[in-house]
């Protein structure tokens, strides 16, 4: 996974007090994962667990929904985050936003996915000093019109040559180890390494 190097070396910042974190992994799988209000909790969750300023952001926000029994809207919730993204004089926040191509962009007027990027969009605009955003994701079309203009830092392991040098060596060794293709004729065995090189992708 891309993120698992960078989440690592942030980690390694968090635990010595010089970053906080926060991610969310999309999942089709999970319905919990699946839009805005899932992220924005899963985040808020997180960095009140890493601060006592943020912790209290968040309890004052729970108080003001009955403690909790009440939900709040998500225009609460990004208030909310955008307050304690505001503080001053703390340590840089790293969000990491990962597979966003598995959050669901259905034919909605507001998908799930649109309102995820367009809550991205808007905290990148706001040009929060201690904020730093990470978004992985497959080359969606959608993702990539908004994101394109955004990053300051973009790196597609899609277009990597050594990316797909990788997967078509690996796929050689499964085509000519694999006892059900041992009687293949060499064509057919260069065959289906093409096309499953293909497919693959650089995934």
């Amino acid at each position: 996974m891309a993120s698992s190097t960078i989440i690592e070396d942030i980690g390694t910042m968090q635990k010595s007090g010089l970053a906080s974190l926060a991610m969310h992994y999309y999942d089709f799988r999970v319905e919990r994962k699946k839009g805005l209000r899932e992220l924005l909790s899963s985040v808020l969750f997180q960095l009140s667990r890493q601060s006592d300023s943020y912790c209290d952001i968040v309890s004052k926000l729970r108080s003001e929904h009955d403690d909790g029994f009440d939900d709040p809207s998500d225009y609460a919730l990004i208030r909310c985050l955008k307050r304690l993204l505001e503080l001053p004089r703390q340590a840089p926040i790293f969000l990491i936003v990962d597979a966003l191509d598995e959050c669901p962009n259905t034919p909605a007027l507001s998908s799930p996915r649109k309102e995820v990027l367009i809550l991205i969009k808007d905290l990148v605009s706001s040009q929060l000093p201690n904020l730093r955003i990470c978004v992985t994701s497959r080359p969606e079309t959608d993702i990539q019109v908004i994101l394109e203009h955004l990053a300051l830092h973009s790196v597609s392991l899609h277009n990597e040559l050594g990316q797909k040098d990788d997967m078509q060596s690996y796929i050689e060794s499964i085509v000519n180890t694999n006892e059900n293709m041992k009687n293949w004729s060499p064509e057919h065995k260069q065959l289906v390494i093409d096309v499953l090189t293909e497919r693959a992708d650089g995934m």
